[in-house]
């Protein structure tokens, strides 16, 4: 008896919801789905076309619905034409979505070909205009470079002669600190 007012009570303490339209069973059920988020959830999956059955090779009816046929026979012959129409809408249907198919493919073609050419063209620019920025700083550094070149080579020259003079003043001199240190004098 325990068990059965255990259940009853239980039963009690869910509260009733009352559902007034197809937005309620909606919620009811993603109500459910998130009580236990790590649960996976079924999705189905989507249909394959059904393809029609193939025509028959011959057909014994051959009356139709003119005169002389029988009281069933028509109805043999609406069946079957009702399925070869069908069959036909169906290759009709398939060969269109084929076009489209194919169709949109081409378009994505050509839009990604586009989009590259686009690409390539502002690469392009953006490489040229690196190109006259690199020309422009190394136009003034190599000016500066010539000129210090130049400023280099005349104070060589003036090295040159200086130490030409010094070395005829050098035996009037004393040695420097740093001569003596190292045990270098100039005599």
């Amino acid at each position: 008896m325990e068990s059965k007012t255990k259940k009853s009570e239980d039963a009690d303490s869910k509260p009733v919801v009352v559902l007034k339209g197809p937005t309620d069973i909606q919620r009811l059920k993603l109500e459910k789905l998130m009580r236990n988020p790590n649960k996976e959830a079924f999705i189905p999956e989507k249909s394959k076309e059904k393809e029609p059955r193939a025509p028959h090779e011959f057909i014994r009816n051959v009356w139709g619905s003119s005169a002389g046929a029988g009281s069933g026979d028509f109805h043999v012959y609406r069946g079957v034409r009702r399925r070869e129409y069908a069959r036909q809408k169906f290759i009709d249907e398939k060969a269109e979505k084929t076009a489209k198919d194919q169709e949109y493919q081409k378009k994505i073609e050509q839009n990604q070909k586009a989009a590259d050419e686009r690409t390539a063209k502002k690469r392009a620019k953006r490489n040229k205009k690196k190109q006259k920025l690199k020309a422009k700083k190394s136009k003034p550094s190599e000016e500066t470079t010539k000129k210090e070149e130049n400023d280099d080579s005349e104070e060589e020259e003036d090295s040159d002669e200086e130490d030409e003079e010094r070395s005829g003043q050098a035996s009037d001199k004393r040695p420097t600190e740093d001569e003596e240190r190292n045990g270098q004098a100039s005599d």
